[in-house]
């Protein structure tokens, strides 16, 4: 529905008063509000109201604004908009640059009671003319551009820091890549380095007679029996990484001891030296037809645990708890150093070192 609009002042140039009558045209077409067309283009009602009743001629970025936001010829609006930017005598009753600034910051998005702008419309297409030089009527409208611009203005922000920030990362690598070519090789890993948890330096057979805390095999270590003897407690220890058994010995006092043996007569012992516990060396599990069995002594009797054969059998099959149920971790057989969570105890004899009073 087309608007009542006031007549265009008789001193405007005539491609400025075709550029502003198609203007209208366009916006009757469109059926747009004065405060509707402000919203679409992020200018102000109040410089549309300038633009369409030929107060001053439309800037370039508001033009483009429009074009994008209805249908119309954009070729024959931008032909119009060059002929009048040609030449464009000021009209009387133009507002300064301050007046144009506070238009920018109104809001575009209260409905008007009534249009501001009344005339007859009309609208017709002018012939090309050549490239526009720019004059000073266009000089406020340019200056307060970026007011009507804040997203942009916040995505041409934030892409500068997203590029600073590409920079520095691409020169950061380029540093790293630098350092690590000016750095000495790394050297072999020598032979007795530690090996990882996952691949016990032993196994098997490999693990006869061996330590089970140095060798790591107590870190998965199982206890499958025990047997009560006074106030000592005997237990047979099971890793099934290692594949390897061995006997071990708490509550227990100086000379009081442990001995695990296997049905081919392969035995390893856990005499207590010094403190309260001690466990001994490992035997070879392995093969699961062998059977093992933990005796132990102390001035109270003797007394074994039950045999057992097939170990990891035992340990698949059973929901048997690791580690506190069984005797605290400990230095390891042939240690001379107490554990940490033992009480206090005597010094071991300075004629033969003992092992901790702990147990893996």
């Amino acid at each position: 529905m087309a608007s009542a609009w006031k007549d265009l002042p008789e001193e405007l140039s005539e491609p400025a008063r075709l550029l502003a009558e198609e203007l209208r045209t366009i916006k009757d077409t469109a059926g747009l509000s004065l405060s509707e067309l402000a919203g679409r283009t992020h200018y102000s009602r109040a410089s549309w109201e300038r633009w369409l009743n030929g107060k001053r001629v439309v800037t370039e970025q508001a033009l483009e604004a429009l074009i994008g936001a209805v249908d119309c010829d954009a070729a024959a609006l931008r032909r119009l908009w060059r002929r009048a930017t040609e030449r464009t005598p000021k009209v009387a009753g133009a507002e300064v640059a301050d007046a144009e600034v506070a238009d920018a910051e109104e809001p575009t998005t209260d409905e008007p009671t009534a249009e501001t702008v009344e005339g007859p419309s009309a609208g017709t297409a002018a012939e090309p003319a050549g490239e526009p030089v720019p004059t000073a009527e266009e000089a406020p409208e340019a200056a307060v551009a970026w007011w009507r611009r804040p997203a942009a203005l916040v995505s041409g922000a934030v892409l500068l820091g997203l590029l600073l920030v590409l920079v520095g990362l691409r020169v950061s690598r380029h540093d790293d890549q630098a350092s690590a070519a000016d750095a000495p090789a790394a050297t072999a890993t020598p032979a007795t380095a530690k090996p990882a948890p996952s691949d016990p330096p032993c196994r098997a057979v490999g693990c006869a007679h061996k330590d089970p805390k140095t060798t790591g095999c107590g870190k998965d270590a199982r206890t499958l029996q025990t047997q009560v003897i006074g106030k000592v407690v005997v237990y047979l220890r099971y890793s099934r990484t290692c594949q390897a058994a061995w006997a071990a010995i708490t509550e227990g006092e100086p000379k009081d001891y442990a001995v695990i043996t296997d049905s081919t007569g392969d035995s390893e012992t856990a005499m207590i030296h010094w403190g309260y516990d001690n466990y001994s060396a490992m035997l070879n599990a392995a093969d699961p037809s062998v059977g093992f069995q933990v005796c132990g002594s102390q001035p109270a009797g003797h007394d074994c645990t039950s045999t057992v054969t097939d170990l990891a059998s035992v340990v698949a099959s059973t929901p048997i708890p690791i580690g506190p149920a069984s005797p605290p971790p400990g230095a390891g057989a042939g240690a001379a150093t107490p554990s940490d969570s033992a009480p206090p105890s005597q010094a071991p004899p300075t004629d033969q070192p003992s092992p901790s009073p702990s147990a893996p």
